[in-house]
């Protein structure tokens, strides 16, 4: 049976975006099944070991009998040491899959050393995005979050999203009226995506659009298994596989200060829809 790792950047803590505030995905693609009603992966889940020395799973992931690595990158750029992107280099290089996701500005910048993945996530002050024009406030309400910081709507509320070019299989939806997923938990500060250039094995499948402004942001970048290693995804937050996005009774850390919303709850297909995701990129990432 796929083993699959779900990891954060930061040691456990109980007012921050520590593993636990992930466990309805945890039960979700625990109870995925294949076959005639197996369970199709074991799921297990932690947070770093403290941080300024080598994570001691990250670091020897490539020699782990983990498949699948999904990584939430919530630090604020000192979540992963050399050791721990060597290792997880390594993981990919020997076939495993990743699943790799951060937020706003410089949150989970850590992931820029990561080989290829890492390249497709724009930060702030690392990496940044390489049109200079997108570098500029989406949220004009949050003036201590600077760009990337795409407003795709409140956290507890839904947005509409869309395929990019032809139809990824992470994309599909057949229960959809339109055959592809259209909607995921929406968030006031997603970050920035895109396709690293040279990399063929590489493409956008998914963009949203800013509820303030209009502009067009990538949500996901995917690779496909190459001479660089297994398959991967590059996702713009966190906050789309999150239990306080899914669920707002399930709570946040202290220091969230946005208003929140309640579109997913009143709109029970804009849920279905990101289970539908989550189920696909798990599958898919199984190849």
């Amino acid at each position: 049976m796929p083993k699959l790792l779900l990891q954060t950047t930061i040691e456990t803590e109980p007012d921050d975006w520590s593993i636990q505030r992930f466990s309805v995905l945890q039960a979700f693609l625990a109870g995925l099944q294949q076959g005639e009603g197996q369970p199709a992966f074991e799921v297990v889940a932690r947070d770093r070991a403290p941080r300024g020395r080598p994570d001691p799973v990250l670091a020897n992931l490539a020699e782990s009998d983990i498949d699948q690595l999904w990584l939430f990158a919530v630090d604020v750029g000192d979540g992963l040491t050399p050791e721990d992107c060597a290792g997880i280099n390594a993981f990919r290089r020997r076939g495993g899959a990743l699943m790799i996701t951060r937020d706003h500005m410089d949150l989970g910048s850590s992931i820029c050393s990561l080989g290829g993945v890492g390249a497709a996530h724009h930060f702030h002050t690392r990496n940044r995005e390489p049109d200079p024009a997108r570098h500029c406030v989406d949220n004009p309400d949050s003036p201590g979050i600077l760009w990337p910081n795409y407003h795709s709507g409140a956290n507890g509320d839904y947005q509409r999203v869309s395929a990019v070019g032809s139809i990824h299989p992470v994309m599909l939806d057949r229960h959809s009226p339109t055959g592809v997923i259209q909607y995921l938990p929406a968030h006031p500060h997603e970050g920035a995506v895109s396709a690293p250039p040279g990399d063929g094995s590489s493409r956008v499948v998914m963009q949203g659009t800013s509820s303030l402004t209009g502009r067009h942001f990538n949500i996901a970048v995917a690779f496909e298994r190459s001479a660089q290693g297994g398959r991967a995804i590059a996702q713009s937050t966190f906050h789309h596989f999150n239990d306080y996005n899914w669920d707002l009774a399930a709570g946040c850390p202290s220091f969230v200060a946005d208003p929140p919303g309640d579109g997913l709850a009143r709109f029970p297909e804009a849920l279905r829809s990101t289970h539908q995701y989550i189920r696909n990129l798990a599958f898919w990432l199984a190849g």
